[in-house]
C-alpha cells in the first residue's frame, strides 16, 4: 500500500536523519538525479555535478 503523502506520520523518521542522510532522502527523489545515476556508476559522468564526494 502506498504512503499518503499528507499523513505526516510517514515523515517521522526525517526527525532522526543527519544531514547527509536528509541531502539522500532529497537527492534521491530529484528525477534529473536518476536519470544521471547510471551514467554516474558506470564512470560516463562525474558525481561531482550533483555535489557528492566520496572520502578515499
Amino acid at each position: 500500500m502506498a504512503s499518503d503523502w499528507r499523513n505526516a506520520a510517514d515523515y517521522d523518521y526525517l526527525d532522526n536523519l543527519d544531514v547527509s542522510g536528509l541531502a539522500w532522502e532529497c537527492l534521491r527523489r530529484n528525477a534529473r538525479y536518476r536519470a544521471d545515476y547510471p551514467q554516474m556508476r558506470d564512470g560516463l559522468k562525474s558525481p561531482a555535478a550533483w555535489g557528492l564526494r566520496f572520502p578515499g
